[in-house]
């Protein structure tokens, strides 16, 4: 195993850093949470997002992930990329809902960009619609395809699946995956037992496990990726797949190697968690000193412990 230099008290390696650089969305699909909405004046600067990612690297974080809401709805998003690139990580990438990618992907690629992932559930425009209320689907399917263009490597495509919605769907996705090179992530739909959205949980939860058995069988090769929650990856005629589980086990939080920095500048220790949150970017704005910083980084770090023990 590599020597990490940054782990937490129940050491877990601190590989990478997901930061959420805004809680706007251009969709509004069914089932996100829409957790903890930050107004855009409360939202991170990309001076701010430069200084947390440089403190991180400091400690050996070698991953970086810029995630929303709609990361791409930020105006500044090329700046925030090629301020990051400019830190040398491992690897830096986007979640995005691919809207807005037929406008950036280029850009992107040349900010340093180094890979992107794009959540999309149907391609069925009715389904599509149905999911984001939102009749973008066009627009979602070229901004990947440009993606893929750009030479931004690997794209993948993150699947929700949902019974009797889009279910269905997973052969076609699949091969719309494959002809353009394009990893596809099917995700299990996790089971809520918030008052506001249970009921569409429970309605349309999709039991992955037999999708997966089958994967078993007619794939070509199978390989288990160690710092992803032993998650598989399944090669199937040429193509690529993956089955993301919920994070609601011990064995997530057993290989959990990432931390969070919510849009205004919070370190979050912890996903299922908002009680142990650092306010990270105040002392940014007070100019700490580096090594200041980094203490206050650490203390983040050593808030983590596993929600499911």
């Amino acid at each position: 195993m590599n020597d990490f230099k940054t782990k937490d008290k129940f050491e877990r390696p601190i590989i990478s850093l997901r930061i959420s650089i805004t809680n706007r969305c251009n969709l509004n699909c069914v089932y996100c949470h829409h957790d903890g909405m930050v107004p855009s004046s409360d939202e991170m600067t990309p001076d701010e997002i430069y200084k947390v990612c440089q403190i991180a690297k400091r400690l050996g974080i070698n991953k970086i992930r810029i995630s929303g809401g709609e990361p791409l709805i930020r105006k500044d998003i090329v700046e925030i990329i090629e301020k990051i690139a400019k830190l040398n990580f491992k690897d830096v990438s986007i979640t995005t809902n691919g809207t807005l990618l037929g406008k950036y992907a280029d850009d992107l690629k040349k900010a340093g960009l180094n890979r992107i992932n794009v959540s999309l559930d149907s391609l069925d425009p009715e389904v599509y619609e149905f999911v984001t209320k939102k009749d973008y689907l066009d627009k979602a399917k070229e901004g990947i395809i440009k993606s893929v263009e750009a030479g931004l490597y690997p794209v993948k495509i993150n699947m929700v699946l949902m019974n009797g919605i889009n279910e269905n769907e997973v052969k076609d996705m699949f091969k719309f995956s494959k002809d353009h090179g394009i990893i596809l992530q099917l995700i299990e739909l996790v089971k809520s037992e918030n008052c506001d959205d249970s009921y569409f949980s429970e309605k349309y939860y999709y039991d992955v496990n037999p999708l997966e058995e089958n994967l078993e069988k007619i794939a070509d090769e199978v390989r288990v990726r160690e710092f992803m929650q032993n998650r598989k990856k399944y090669y199937i005629d040429g193509g690529e797949l993956e089955v993301v589980h919920p994070i609601d086990n011990k064995d997530f939080c057993k290989n959990c190697t990432r931390l969070r920095i919510s849009p205004d500048g919070k370190i979050k220790p912890c996903l299922l968690k908002n009680d142990n949150l650092v306010d990270f970017v105040k002392f940014i704005r007070e100019d700490y000193s580096d090594e200041q910083l980094e203490k206050i980084f650490i203390e983040g770090i050593n808030k983590r412990e596993p929600f499911y023990k």
